[in-house]
Parts: C-alpha cells; structure tokens; sequence
C-alpha cells in the first residue's frame, strides 16, 4: 500500500512505496503526519520543487460498503493496433462500512423515548405539522452514506494530487436510444433482456446454489415453485442452482423436494421474499451523490455496474468492494492491484444521551458529561504495553475509556477488559471511524500472472512513478 506524502507546508504531493517512507523517517527528512491512514510531511521540500502526476479516485457506492481506490492513469498502446487506451495503477485501496443501520435504530430509540416523556407530562401540548422538511432531503440514515463518501475523497484530496473522479452509477437505458417508443414489456426483450435480473439474482443469493451451497460453478436461475405447476417469472420467484440440482429437482415442489431438509427450505422461502432495502436506499442516494461529488469542482466520470463487471471479468480481478471500484468506468488494464485494502468503518462521534434505559424505556443509569478521562477519550486508538499480571503483553486498538481509569481496547477481533491508563500511549485521536487492514485476497498468484501476460501484449507509456 502507498503512503500519502505532504510537503513541509502541508500540500499534496505524490504517494511512495512503505520502504521509501522508512527511509525517510528513518533519515529524518520526514515526520509522521497521521498514522491510519497513514500519512508523513516532509520537513525539507515544497510542492514548487516536486513534480506530481495527476491521480483519480475511484468509487463504488454500496448501501453498505463502499468500495474506494486511489489510481494513477497511464496510457496503454496495443501492439497489434496501435491503439491508445487508458490503464490504471492502483496505489491504494480503501473500504468504507457505513452505519445507516445503527443511525435507523437510534432514531427509533430516540422516537420512542420521546413519546414516553411527552405521554408523562400530560401538559405539554401536542405538536404537529411544525417541521419542514427541505428540496431534496433524504433521511439521516442515508444522508450519512453521501457525507461519509464525499467527506473521504475530500480527504484523498488534501493527501493526494488527485484530479479526477470516477463513480459507478445506473446503467444507461440503450434500449431507448435504439427504439425511443418502447415501452413496459418490450424492455426485457432486448440484447439485455434478463441481464438485469441475472445480476440481482446473484447478490440476492451470495452467488451459491440454493440447495447445495456450492460456490465457484456455474448457476442457472432455477424456479421456486415450478412453470409447470403454475409458478411465475417474478424475482421473489426465481432463485440460483447448480445444473446438478436443477436438473435433480426438475418440476417438482420445493417442498417435496426439500422433505428432508426442513431448515434449507424454510430458509429459502424466508430468501425469497426478503425486501429490496439496498436497492432503494442506491435508488435515492446516486443522484446526490453524483452532486456531491460534482461539487469539488474536479471532472466526475460516470460509469454503469454492468462495465465495471465486464472490466473485473476480462482482467481477472477478484471481486471485492475496493477492486470493484479499480474496474470503474474506462479502463483497459489495472495494474499493482494485489495490495491490502484498508477497511474504515464509520463508528460516530458519540451520543449526545445521558442515560441507558431498560426494557420499558425507563432510565437505568445515567452517563457522565465528561468525555475525557485521564487525557484519553472513546474511540482514540492507542498502544498499551502491560508489564506483568493477567493481562500482561502489547495491545494496539481503539479504547473506551471509564472513569475508573480502566479502559477496554478493541484490537483485531478481540477486546481486552481493564487495561489501566497508565500502561496507554497515545496513537491518533479519534476522528469517528476505526481502521483495519484486510489481508490481500486469495488467488492473487494465479491472477497476478494473467495480468501480467495482459501487460505482455501491451505496450505502457508514462508507467514510472517520479520517486521523491
């Protein structure tokens, strides 16, 4: 993974590799700026002195996880054709989980408990019809999705000479630029017809087959309640299976032929009718989204899903959320993709609630107004080194601070009770998310070697980074 690089006064310049940062701490011609992600000044260069080449951002906006990558464009000319096409070295890799969720249910907690307050004070008069809402407002659970994704290319921003945006949005209808009078049906009778459903068919069932889990084969969409005996085309009908089970289940009912396996079938149809929440929640963030990103002042390139999958497939890149995004929009080839992709999951601020209340919503305990403890406060991630005892060894994580002086820190996976202030050293303030690194995923051997046979047959221009 690349380290972000600012000059003595603070201005982006071009990321290096982690050996190159060491030495230069190591030589003192560097300080630590920000350690996750982690960031280092210079203390002897300005930006007049350094040349930068311009970076892209690129996005793949999830309901729950957003897929990020920092990119550095190159200029690729086909051997046979001569043709110029653009390609893409990947510098880092970003994963941002979203807490939409947890902002939903705070809200309906908080909703709760003021229903049970205003029914104790029977004098407070009642209210309603006095809040308006703005154009273009969207609940707070979603609206956080938009701010936290925005908020992280700003930040890739001052960290990164980056000049262009790309971002993954709604395919584009090509149906209606061919025929402009088609209309209901005539949709799903094009060059595409069934494409779309194919695709949420394998995010609704994880790309597995609904009745033997086997993952990695071929899948056929299958019908849950057979055509044969009266089923539908509907998607709540429709599921995934292996040519070994859909030929094996053939036109008979699920239930008879899932007699013995009464748990897989209830779970199936429990599957089949589960809501479409994530794909209304893009439906209603895209287009703000899109503005917002607009709003940085930096070209923004659209792309449809269905190019960053044909892009994935052809330069065979595993899928995940940040390589998603590396395949965004027009791009030949991705190279340097086998890096660890940091994930930052949004944690918040806090709570501006005072008290903890049980079953009934009646107050339990009550929280006290000091967020600092002993010069520490929840969410900062620290470095405790325990001497002897129990507890004794190195912990790295974020803490939660009590007043008692004994913390909690919550490392990779685990959380370790009762750690006293005194062993805590201080790492980075906390600043509403927390960081971890995600191991490199498997198969990069055999992928890394059909990129580089793609790169064989390519001819690269401007594909040396300047070093420092």
């Amino acid at each position: 993974m690349s380290v972000f690089v600012l000059d003595r006064r603070g201005r982006s310049l071009m990321p290096c590799s982690e050996k190159r940062a060491r030495l230069l701490l190591a030589r003192g011609r560097a300080r630590v700026h920000r350690v996750m992600p982690f960031v280092i000044r210079l203390v002897d260069r300005h930006v007049e002195t350094s040349a930068s080449q311009p970076l892209r951002v690129k996005l793949d906006p999830g309901s729950r996880t957003t897929g990020m990558a920092l990119v550095r464009d190159i200029q690729i000319v086909e051997l046979g054709t001569r043709e110029s096409k653009r390609g893409a070295v990947v510098l880092s890799l970003f994963e941002l989980v979203h807490r939409g969720r947890q902002i939903s249910e705070a809200l309906t907690a908080r909703r709760a408990m003021r229903r049970r307050r205003r029914g104790t004070l029977r004098y407070r008069p009642s209210r309603f019809l006095n809040r308006t809402r703005p154009a273009g407002w969207l609940p707070p659970s979603l609206q956080h999705r938009v701010d936290t994704t925005s908020a992280w290319v700003r930040r890739m921003q001052r960290w990164a000479p980056v000049r262009t945006i790309s971002s993954e949005l709604a395919r584009f209808d090509m149906q209606a630029l061919d025929n402009p009078d088609i209309e209901g049906i005539e949709y799903q009778q094009g060059t595409l017809a069934g494409y779309e459903v194919r695709e949420y068919l394998l995010e609704k069932w994880r790309r597995q087959c609904a009745y033997c889990d086997a993952v990695g084969t071929s899948l056929q969409i299958e019908h849950i309640h057979p055509k044969a005996r009266g089923g539908s085309n509907r998607v709540s009908n429709l599921t995934l299976a292996c040519k070994a089970c859909n030929r094996a289940k053939g036109a008979s009912p699920i239930e008879v032929f899932l007699a013995k396996e009464p748990k897989r079938l209830s779970r199936i149809l429990a599957q089949a009718k589960r809501p479409l929440k994530d794909a209304a929640i893009m439906n209603a963030t895209r287009c703000v989204l899109t503005e917002a990103l607009k709003a940085t002042g930096l070209p923004v390139e659209l792309a449809s899903g269905g190019r960053t999958k044909f892009n994935r497939t052809m330069l065979g890149v595993p899928k995940t959320h940040a390589l998603d995004a590396a395949c965004v929009g027009n791009v030949s080839l991705v190279i340097a993709w086998q890096k660890a992709t940091v994930q930052v999951k949004c944690t918040g601020r806090g709570s501006y609630q005072r008290t903890r209340l049980d079953r009934y919503g009646l107050p339990r305990g009550y929280l006290t107004r000091k967020k600092q403890h002993y010069g520490f406060q929840t969410g900062d991630m620290v470095r405790a080194t325990v001497p002897g005892g129990k507890r004794a060894g190195r912990y790295c994580g974020r803490v939660a601070v009590r007043a008692s002086g004994n913390f909690n820190i919550q490392g990779a996976g685990s959380v370790v009770q009762g750690i006293s202030h005194r062993y805590c050293r201080l790492v980075q303030r906390s600043d509403g998310y927390a960081y971890s690194r995600i191991a490199t995923p498997e198969g990069v051997a055999e992928t890394g070697a059909a990129s580089r046979s793609a790169l064989s047959l390519l001819a690269v221009n401007g594909g040396v980074s300047r070093a420092i």
